[in-house]
């Protein structure tokens, strides 16, 4: 009995209208643009956070993996126009003699590491390394040790690059 009140109520309407279908149809148009351009600016930003996070990490690490073997070092020997190779060297206690040298490959830094001449052991300390003599330096003057790492994350005009310096004064030697 209810239907049958409803439907004489409404009786020449049978669905939209051809203009209100349209209007629905370009608002719901700009809501999904308005939420694509958001989530492409979220993905780009998210991306551009990834990088600076990722050159940071490595740049942060190689400084700590040098000035840890600089501290320890009794001699500090930098060579080459940049500084690298670095070599250090010390005498333990025990007198073992600990001998690290830090290489600059391609993008990498790497770390050779070797205990009274023996074998030594390679590490990779840093990833990205921006080997361009400008950017990643070492020198040691007045007994400090100027270290300089940039790390460079990502190409072209969308290259994140982080730059860290350190000053590290080595033991004297004994």
């Amino acid at each position: 009995m209810m239907f049958f009140r409803l439907r004489r109520l409404h009786r020449g309407q049978k669905g939209f209208t051809l203009i209100e279908a349209i209007a629905a149809l370009v608002i719901t148009g700009f809501i999904g643009l308005g939420a694509s351009v958001m989530t492409g600016q979220v993905l780009t930003q998210t991306g551009v956070n990834s990088d600076y996070t990722t050159a940071s990490q490595h740049t942060m690490n190689a400084i700590y993996w040098v000035s840890h073997d600089a501290q320890m070092s009794q001699t500090v020997t930098p060579s080459g126009a940049s500084g690298f190779p670095l070599s250090l060297a010390w005498t333990e206690w025990d007198n073992s003699e600990h001998q690290v040298t830090y290489l600059l490959e391609d993008t990498r830094l790497m770390r050779a590491y070797s205990v009274d001449g023996g074998e030594p052991s390679y590490t990779v300390v840093a990833y990205y390394v921006n080997s361009v003599a400008e950017n990643t330096t070492c020198e040691y003057a007045g007994g400090v040790l100027t270290l300089r790492v940039t790390n460079t994350v990502g190409q072209g005009a969308s290259a994140i690059s982080v730059t860290r310096m350190r000053d590290i004064t080595p033991r004297p030697g004994l």
